[in-house]
């Protein structure tokens, strides 16, 4: 079952910030090379919640999707690649999911091949993964929306771990939140809230040349952020997940 992993690092020292600005670069010829590795993006991350333009150059993230949970955990929590930001990191933390619904595209193909939910447990922790490329007419319309939709997930205590991340922030962005359960999720979605609003307006003004959603189910993870696993007490197939 295909795994995707989302691993996030923060790093307090200047140089190895300026480091972690090199492997955007430098880091795709180790990422090209790993075995079992079928797709990954290094991102840097917004200010605030993470949902802004302006970058933060203390915190990265890299996704990555598997063939399996084995491939998976080997390979991110051993690989030298991993290690190296490690070693240079203040924390860092991995989330591992399966996809259970997707559609759209990210850099012009399918990368996820989801399982039914019927196939998997019916409720636990849930992921919310969003990626867009903004049309650069439609910047201006995209951003002005994100304020409100910041403060709302801010002011949401349901939301467990929330994070804009981008490959070039301003037009590639990816947003990642995590739910205790896909009723929380849905109720921030959906309906005549500023997300919901600005969803809709997203399609019907064509903001984005391409776009992805993806609906995850979270399996575990490793590490700590801000001094705590934030999914620490949430249920997983009936057992809480433990500090």
């Amino acid at each position: 079952m295909q795994v995707v992993c989302l691993t996030v690092f923060r790093f307090p020292k200047v140089m190895d910030r300026l480091w972690a600005v090199g492997q955007m670069a430098l880091g795709h010829w180790s990422l090209s090379r790993m075995k079992g590795l079928e797709f990954y993006r290094l991102m840097g991350s917004g200010t605030q919640e993470g949902f802004t333009p302006i970058p933060n150059t203390a915190v990265w993230g890299i996704l990555t999707v598997w063939p399996d949970e084995e491939t998976a955990r080997k390979q991110v929590m051993t690989h030298p690649f991993f290690n190296a930001y490690r070693r240079r990191a203040a924390e860092s933390w991995t989330v591992f999911m399966e996809p259970t619904r997707a559609r759209g595209k990210w850099g012009g193909a399918e990368r996820l091949r989801p399982v039914p939910d019927d196939a998997m447990t019916p409720d636990g922790p849930v992921v919310a993964l969003t990626r867009a490329q903004v049309r650069p007419g439609s910047a201006v319309a995209f951003w002005s929306r994100v304020p409100k939709i910041q403060t709302m997930i801010g002011a949401d205590p349901n939301v467990r771990f929330k994070l804009g991340l981008g490959e070039f922030p301003l037009f590639f962005q990816m947003t990642f939140s995590i739910w205790p359960n896909r009723a929380t999720m849905d109720a921030f979605a959906r309906g005549e809230t500023p997300h919901g609003q600005a969803i809709r307006s997203a399609y019907d003004d064509k903001w984005f040349t391409e776009d992805m959603y993806a609906r995850l189910r979270v399996t575990g993870s490793e590490g700590t952020w801000n001094g705590a696993d934030p999914l620490e007490g949430l249920i997983f197939e009936g057992v809480a997940k433990a500090a």
